[in-house]
């Protein structure tokens, strides 16, 4: 069987409220260091990878978010 882990695999690294009901987060993916864009609002959202210039994933820092 599976064993459950107790780590977060993904933490919070930023987030904003928009006025219009909406919000928008940056999670990072603490495994792979790659951040992902959340759009939500209501019942609907999306994610997407962040990409830089090149097109290529933007990665976390060893710093960029607050080990809990």
């Amino acid at each position: 069987m599976f064993q459950k882990k107790r780590d977060k695999r993904f933490r919070l690294i930023h987030e904003e409220s928009l006025h219009i009901g909406a919000s928008v987060q940056i999670l990072a993916d603490t495994e792979t260091g790659v951040q992902y864009l959340y759009f939500g609002n209501g019942y609907g959202g999306g994610l997407t990878p962040l990409l830089d210039a090149q097109g290529k994933p933007v990665l976390c820092g060893a710093g960029d978010y607050d080990e809990e």
